[in-house]
């Protein structure tokens, strides 16, 4: 409780300071989007539950080559951190199927839920804008959102004509942690009056990754290697094992080479537009080597090889009528496989995947106030897992989902309500003699909902309360599962029995935004009932289901009652100007406490954590430099090991030759400048595999 009153203890001091900046200044720090993820797009400062949204600089300044890295300084967001190449966002300590993962409004179609050593199939280099809802209105895009949808808006699918005719842009990248080596350049060019035609494509290499200056083992770790080979425990002495086996600086086996390609065509006229793309994904990275290399044990080195081939569709009609403004339409067909190699080249776990996910929306047109959409949105997902450690069966998951979001406004007065019902089937399709797996089929009927209100209580602020009940489908991993999973090192185990998973949440916001500052916060509560959790239980559990562990501690998913609460809250405000330049200075914090009743405190959540800044903004030259500190984490679950707080200090400069304007620019950072050892609680890796060290960046992105 006391890490949680400093953090909120920081917000209060900083909404005072806001509330004395004077308002005949100049422009305010920071412009607020429109968000386009919701079902009617409204402003930032309006939407009832916690949001961000990453463009322009800050999207530069962030970028990683995962969307997990890409968003963890946001409020609210941390990340998966298997490794350099596979960091899956987590929202409110919420990960998995809780969360989901879209591109441009539709799911991902991968297997990233599946593992955390899954890379999500989207590429950030290419990203024009992400956007990040936490809340009950993501509940919109499935019941698997009830703890946010991450949504990254590109230009694959062209929504507008070039002005003259062309238009290009472009990124290149450079990071001295990973030597990494990146870009990527999307073109449009319009074809008569209506036809407007896109390409894109991008490269990544980087090298395994360096990291802070100190052992890649945690304490514990080293002690657990050293206990194993008859050595000293006492960690504080110097470990030439350590050195001498290359457990020092630098990741072993986390390169990696991802390309990708995509074309798309768009016929777009006054009341409307319809357009198609394809794109290629194909990457080739290394899961980073656990500490048994420390011991001269024989240690799997694989690598994954990823493939997705991909079809996507997005139209909408104005129609402009007295009850009906538009008709919208979104779907996407994708087809994924990755191999896990192994050290010889030859394939050891086969993964595939084909899905198809597809959305109609009708938007009512704003009458006295009042407004909404309505649709019907529809899921398909074949997988199945085929080698030695094949710990899931063939499933099939067909689920299809209506929907409402209906919002009404009168003068300070606005409210919001949201309906979504949703039946899905998960079948496992068993091979014949094969009696390990479940071999029916699940039938699960959910009913969610969500309601809020909230009111302007002055200029520019704005307080607010909504409240959600939600159901949630198990997944076919959490229904299916037996057998060894390499990526968690442990055999799962799962249960065809489970239940829905239901939750009541209520949510309280404040938005208070004027000339020179900034500032939102939101503070949350879900009670969940039949909480789908993986906890680890004795061998015997798992060995009334299989012959053998291989080794492995045996986990199983159980259902439970859990308790999720916390806040998020960040601030802006204009201190000076000094000739040209705006001085602005930020801060933000965010806490999640989680736990299941009669086990205690759920796995993997993310400490709290303070991150401030202070930014110079000119019309051609910028700076910032930023101080993140994230505490300890104590509260872990029996078979976790707490984690050591750490700070990291960021710096950065920006030049805009043609001015702010401009779509070219020169950023140069440095990350991490005192060469931190940082571990991230929230990461299966956390002992074993650091994040980055110090990182030099260069990225420079122009446009025409």
């Amino acid at each position: 409780m006391l890490k949680f009153s400093l953090l909120a203890g920081a917000a209060l001091i900083a909404a005072p300071a806001l509330a004395q900046t004077d308002p005949a200044a100049t422009p305010a720090p920071q412009s607020r989007d429109i968000i386009v993820t919701a079902a009617v797009p409204q402003s930032e400062r309006d939407v009832l539950q916690g949001t961000s949204v990453i463009s322009g600089e800050e999207l530069t300044r962030n970028l990683r080559p995962t969307i997990g890295e890409t968003l963890a300084r946001q409020p609210g967001v941390s990340a998966t951190s298997f490794g350099p190449s596979a960091s899956r966002p987590i929202l409110r300590g919420f990960q998995g199927d809780r969360i989901r993962v879209l591109t441009d409004g539709i799911g991902s179609i991968d297997v990233s839920n599946t593992s955390v050593d899954h890379a999500v199939i989207i590429d950030p280099l290419l990203a024009e804008r992400i956007e990040v809802l936490r809340g009950p209105s993501a509940l919109l895009f499935g019941s698997s959102a009830v703890g946010g949808v991450v949504n990254v808006i590109d230009t694959r699918i062209p929504r507008t004509v070039p002005e003259n005719g062309y238009r290009l842009n472009g990124i290149a990248n450079y990071g001295s942690a990973a030597n990494e080596r990146s870009g990527g350049a999307a073109g449009d060019v319009a074809v008569g009056e209506h036809l407007v035609l896109h390409a894109d494509g991008s490269y990544l290499k980087a090298d395994d990754l360096r990291t802070g200056r100190g052992y890649l083992l945690s304490p514990s770790a080293r002690a657990a290697a050293l206990s194993q080979v008859g050595l000293p425990q006492d960690t504080d002495e110097p470990i030439d094992f350590a050195a001498s086996a290359g457990l020092r600086n630098r990741l072993p086996n986390s390169a990696a080479t991802t390309w990708t390609a995509g074309a798309g065509a768009s016929i777009i006229t006054d009341t409307g537009n319809l357009g198609v793309s394809y794109s290629h994904y194909d990457s080739l990275y290394g899961v980073p080597i656990r500490y048994a290399t420390a011991v001269g044990q024989e240690q799997e080195a694989p690598r994954l090889s990823v493939v997705q081939n991909r079809v996507d569709l997005r139209g909408e009609i104005n129609t402009g009528g007295e009850w009906l403004d538009k008709i919208r339409i979104r779907a996407g067909q994708a087809s994924y496989r990755h191999f896990e190699l192994e050290e010889d080249g030859s394939v050891g776990t086969a993964f595939y995947n084909k899905g198809l996910e597809g959305r109609l929306e009708v938007v009512q047109a704003n009458r006295g106030g009042w407004q909404g959409a309505s649709g019907v949105q529809y899921f398909n997902r074949i997988f199945n897992v085929v080698g030695d450690e094949a710990f899931l069966p063939k499933n099939e998951t067909n689920q299809t989902g209506f929907f409402t979001l209906q919002q009404y406004s009168a003068g300070p007065f606005r409210a919001e309500g949201g309906l979504r019902y949703e039946l899905t089937d998960v079948a496992g399709r068993v091979p014949y003699g094969e009696d390990r797996f479940f071999g029916g089929t699940r039938h699960f009927e959910a009913l969610s909902g969500s309601i809020g209100a909230s009111y302007a209580i002055g200029d520019g602020i704005r307080i607010g309360l909504n409240g959600s009940r939600t159901e949630r489908a198990p997944s076919a991993e959490e229904l299916l599962a037996n057998g060894p999973h390499a990526g968690t090192q442990a055999y799962e185990l799962g249960d065809p029995d489970f239940r829905l998973e239901k939750s009541w949440g209520l949510e309280a916001t404040l938005h208070a935004h004027g000339d020179g500052y900034s500032f939102d916060a939101s503070a949350y509560y879900n009670w969940f009932t039949n909480y789908i959790s993986e906890n680890r239980v004795d061998p015997s559990v798992c060995l009334t289901r299989t012959d053998e562990l291989d080794g492995l501690p045996c986990f199983q998913y159980q259902q439970g009652d859990a308790r999720y609460y916390g806040f998020e809250a960040d601030a802006s405000v204009r201190l000076a100007r000094i000739g040209d330049y705006t001085i602005n200075a930020d801060l933000l914090g965010d806490y999640v406490h989680a736990n299941i009743v009669d086990l205690g405190p759920a796995p993997r959540i993310p400490p709290a954590r303070v991150l401030g800044g202070i930014e110079a903004q000119g019309e051609r030259l910028g700076g910032r430099v930023e101080v993140e500190h994230v505490f300890e984490q104590n509260r872990i679950a029996a078979f976790e090991t707490p984690t050591s707080d750490y700070t990291m200090v960021n710096a950065s400069a920006s030049i805009s030759p043609f001015g702010k304007d401009s779509k070219t620019s020169l950023l140069l950072s440095a990350n991490n400048l005192f060469d931190v050892v940082a571990r991230r609680h929230s990461s299966f890796l956390k002992d074993f595999a650091p994040l980055a060290g110090r990182d030099i960046r260069v990225t420079l992105r122009f446009g025409l």
